[in-house]
């Protein structure tokens, strides 16, 4: 039988223990989509959006999500996350976002990056969603992940 990290001899799921692991600066970068219809941009940019200002809540809910990813995905360590930094590429049908996290811990700070993105595309949707039914999230994905 295959040997599991995150499933103990009886196969009950368990938290890796990293205990034994020196703390390390680590750093990563997670990128994601949302393709919009040209209109929907144009109402963003214009900040003519019925809810309002998408990118500074989407902003917000980002950074919030990556501080919360253990709480969100069970076998995750709490990690003392240093920085956390959520970009928009705003283009003419899709805006593209990025998360940057990065902390000083055993463990990679790959997930909080990832949930950051992964969040702050839901906000979007959600901020947009009256003005376009269209839209689609897509391409969520780990750009980089480095330890020092």
């Amino acid at each position: 039988m295959k040997d599991f990290s995150h499933l103990d001899a009886g196969g009950s799921a368990r938290m890796v223990d990293v205990g034994h692991k020196p703390e390390q600066q680590r750093v990563a970068v997670a990128a994601g989509r949302i393709v919009c219809q040209p209109e929907t941009i144009a109402a963003l940019k214009k900040q003519a959006l019925p809810k309002g200002d998408a990118l500074t809540v989407a902003r917000i809910a980002g950074i919030q999500a990556a501080k919360s990813t253990a709480q969100l995905i069970p076998l995750c360590h709490s990690l003392p996350l240093n920085h956390v930094a959520i970009d928009f590429e705003v283009g003419e049908t899709a805006i593209t976002i990025r998360c940057e996290a990065a902390t000083r811990a055993a463990t990679g700070v790959e997930m909080e990056a990832l949930t950051g993105v992964s969040v702050a595309a839901l906000t979007l949707y959600d901020m947009m969603k009256s003005a376009d039914k269209t839209m689609r999230i897509e391409g969520i994905t780990l750009l980089e992940k480095t330890k020092k």
